[in-house]
């Protein structure tokens, strides 16, 4: 954010409309949504349950992807795009190891059974 806000003036914020960023934190990276709310641990999401963690994983992979895709298509910087694309098949790099290590999980669990639970397993490990 720094490097592309470089050299970005009061008066070039103003005309932008965004001003109250600037206000706040300059032309320093302040981590928040399209829609300006600031990150917050609530976003991260983890239930202990390692394949419901894992789906999870996958997912928030694809959304980051979805965000790439939609900053790509809005963008004219050759620069940046560059940047975004390289952050993109990173997020597709992810995607597909949590995809791995769920198969690896399933194939485990149909052949062991966790704490008395396991693929096969109906309700509560009955």
């Amino acid at each position: 954010m720094t490097q592309l806000n470089a050299g970005t003036t009061p008066e070039e914020w103003k005309k932008l409309n965004t001003w109250e960023y600037y206000s706040d934190n300059g032309n320093a990276v302040f981590p928040q949504s399209s829609q300006g709310s600031p990150f917050n641990a609530a976003s991260i999401a983890v239930t202990g349950d390692p394949l419901a963690n894992l789906y999870e994983d996958l997912a928030a992979e694809q959304k980051a992807r979805a965000v790439y895709d939609n900053i790509l298509r809005l963008s004219d910087d050759p620069d940046v795009n560059e940047v975004i694309k390289f952050l993109r098949q990173r997020e597709v790099v992810h995607f597909q190891r949590f995809g791995e290590a769920l198969n690896k999980m399933q194939d485990d669990l149909k052949h062991t059974a966790v704490k008395g639970v396991g693929m096969k397993s109906g309700c509560c490990g009955k």
